[in-house]
């Protein structure tokens, strides 16, 4: 039984190119509009590992873009999750909003035995999620990063070799990362997917490249 879809947004001159095009190739425009549905629903069959970064300005922006979050999640099956130093300014945000709270008491991701409780608030949000694609954002590694950007790092090297299915945001203060060595900021940009800069309630998406010394005479 077929049914018929809107799409919002379809601009009349998007539409009279496609006509053209149906007509040029003898079908119509419902078979080209379902072959690419097929096409994009073949390759979301799997789910992502995805890793971004987060480098937010303000308390007051990142529990904005939270709130954003939650919405564009609320009606999909994401296991929302957090994890947080204690009293952090997201716990309660978060936890009204309903996300499960991973983060593993007593709280110890400093020191020796750092890597060894973060890998633990990890563990607990994946035994929790009931196999669920995974929607985390980690403020631990906020903290951590605070206190030492080596050991950050090393967190965030280890995580992006394994990978756990869903959405995985690393959120740093603007700050924070400013007062970085370059070299460190690069490769931390360079193991992330994406990277979003969350200023009040404006998202946007940073894009880096290696680029020659030659280029910059070019175009």
């Amino acid at each position: 039984m077929t049914k018929d879809v809107l799409v919002r947004g379809f601009a009349d001159n998007v539409h009279s190119d496609l006509s053209k095009k149906a007509d040029q190739m003898g079908v119509s425009i419902n078979s080209i509009v379902k072959d690419a549905v097929d096409q994009w629903l073949n390759k979301k069959t799997h789910v992502p590992h995805v890793h971004d970064l987060l480098i937010y300005a303000d308390e007051k922006s990142m529990n904005n873009f939270l709130k954003s979050l939650d919405r564009m999640t609320s009606e999909n099956e994401w296991f929302k999750s957090f994890a947080a130093p204690p009293k952090h300014h997201t716990e309660k945000v978060l936890s009204k909003l309903n996300w499960f709270n991973g983060t593993v008491k007593p709280y110890k991701p400093h020191g020796v035995d750092g890597s060894k409780y973060c890998g633990q608030v990890i563990g607990n949000i994946l035994k929790n999620s009931d196999k669920k694609p995974l929607c985390c954002v980690d403020f631990v590694i906020t903290d951590v990063a605070q206190n030492s950007f080596d050991h950050a790092m090393e967190l965030e090297k280890a995580y992006d070799e394994s990978r756990l299915p869903g959405l995985m945001f690393c959120p740093y203060k603007s700050s924070d990362l400013m007062n970085s060595d370059i070299t460190d900021m690069i490769e931390l940009f360079l193991m992330h997917d994406r990277i979003f800069l969350v200023k009040n309630d404006d998202i946007y998406k940073l894009h880096i490249t290696k680029e020659s010394i030659h280029k910059i005479f070019l175009n």
